[in-house]
């Protein structure tokens, strides 16, 4: 079995004139970034591997629920592949990693998050919103296999507002 967690980088700022790849969060998106990382602990696998995107709101995203996770900040794997809205270029990069994973988390962005779980998972979604939370269960012990999988968990900030 292989296990994906695919989350959706917390709500990012638009006030700044800066690159889309260097926006920050917003308060929001740090508020809830810190909600929903509070609230996955029944959720992930007790051993994974943290993957990022490089856009500034995904590492920090990221960097708000390794700290909550207890996951060691140094030990993400930070990605300029997952810098990407395309599924296809993120069905790429987890289909690279390496097959002694099982479990792999990994903060990226839309419409590829959300493309990929309608298209992988068994539940569809109109959209993953910022800090979106979707576990994915494969039955195959290889990534570059994986096909159709079972949704596991769903989690939004709404869910706790």
């Amino acid at each position: 079995m292989k296990n994906l967690i695919l989350i959706r980088h917390a709500k990012s700022s638009w006030e700044a004139p800066l690159q889309d790849i260097d926006r920050p969060l917003d308060q929001r998106g740090i508020k809830d970034a810190h909600l929903v990382s509070l609230n996955i602990h029944d959720f992930i696998p007790k051993t994974y591997l943290l993957w990022s995107s490089i856009a500034k709101r995904a590492v920090d995203t990221a960097g708000i629920f390794a700290q909550n996770i207890l996951y060691p900040i140094q030990d993400i794997v930070y990605k300029e592949d997952l810098y990407t809205f395309d599924e296809k270029h993120l069905e790429k990069c987890i289909k690279s990693c390496d097959n002694k994973i099982d479990s792999l988390i990994i903060f990226g962005h839309n419409p590829a998050i959300t493309n990929f779980v309608n298209k992988f998972g068994t539940v569809l979604i109109n959209n993953v919103p910022t800090c979106g939370f979707v576990s994915l269960q494969f039955d195959t012990d290889y990534w570059e296999k994986i096909e159709k999988a079972k949704t596991k968990k769903i989690i939004v900030p709404k869910d706790f507002k």
